[in-house]
């Protein structure tokens, strides 16, 4: 008798269970895959909105891999309104040798020298926020860079009184930007850039400016860049401009090629923000090229 009323209170007991899962998949059959879904949601984020964190002149959003070593060459020619006499500027040259480094995906720091009045710089650049989609939704990168330099060139009075810090400039820029399709990238750049001396008394120390630069990409391995780069007035001394690049990419295997048509002679932020006098109208533009190379230095470490 025991043993059949024990039967009994295990049938109910699973009679009952049954019955709960049953009337649970028809109250809200989605429970169980919504679960799911939520536990296999990933973030997926957007990449290559630029191929090298340099757009032409301008810093990209893009940040040099985790334990991979960029090192880029740039090269610029004289003017092409130089004329036959200097073979349109082909006579002429400007060269900046640097070296960037992946600290973490998301911090680059770097150093390099340029030709252009001997020039010593260095920056570090934190990529904040990233744009991308899925569990975490964040519709554009954003990117922190600080830069310095150092000009080495003599001075120009030797006999007077001259400082150290006189030949030391300063950039802070934000960098914002979005890929909006698989051809289409933009970004806004505004800045501040300090100069412990100016020339006269026309002049700021402190220049603030706005940086925009876009990709489209044109093939596979082909992209069009451009960027812009305003200085609202009464910051410099008359003859300056705003700097107006224009180029392509090209991607060779390992190398990332950059051609572009450039009215800037410098290759750092001091330069060509504050120091353009080249103009566009009567052919006062340098061509030139960037060169970049990638190498793995430190690999990742694979978390199992």
């Amino acid at each position: 008798m025991i043993s059949r009323k024990l039967l009994q209170v295990v049938l109910s007991l699973v009679i009952i269970l049954i019955a709960n899962f049953t009337f649970a998949q028809e109250e809200d059959p989605m429970d169980l895959l919504s679960m799911l879904e939520e536990e296999e949601e990933t973030t997926d984020y957007a990449t290559a909105a630029f191929k090298t964190n340099r757009v032409i002149n301008l810093h990209s959003i893009e940040s040099t891999s985790a334990g991979v070593l960029d090192v880029k060459i740039s090269h610029r020619f004289g003017v092409l309104n130089g004329g036959i006499n200097e073979l349109f500027g082909l006579d002429g040259a400007t060269i900046r040798i640097g070296a960037d480094y992946g600290i973490t995906d998301n911090i680059t720091t770097g150093f390099g020298r340029s030709s252009f009045e001997k020039t010593l710089d260095a920056f570090l650049k934190w990529r904040v926020l990233r744009q991308s989609t899925g569990k975490i939704k964040m519709p554009v990168t954003v990117a922190i860079l600080t830069t310095s330099a150092l000009k080495t060139v003599r001075f120009q009075n030797p006999d007077r009184e001259n400082y150290f810090s006189s030949r030391l400039y300063y950039t802070h820029q934000l960098i914002v930007g979005r890929k909006f399709s698989k051809s289409f990238s933009l970004q806004f750049s505004p800045t501040v850039v300090h100069r412990n001396l100016v020339r006269n008394s026309f002049e700021e120390n402190d220049v603030y400016a706005l940086g925009t630069a876009t990709r489209i990409k044109l093939t596979k391995r082909l992209a069009l860049n451009a960027e812009y780069i305003y200085v609202p007035k009464n910051q410099l001394a008359p003859g300056f401009r705003n700097s107006f690049s224009l180029g392509f990419d090209i991607e060779t295997g390992g190398h990332v090629f950059q051609l572009h048509f450039t009215n800037s002679t410098s290759m750092i932020e001091k330069g060509y923000i504050t120091e353009t006098v080249g103009d566009w109208s009567d052919g006062g533009v340098h061509f030139g090229f960037n060169v970049s190379r990638v190498f793995t230095v430190r690999r990742p470490k694979i978390h199992q």
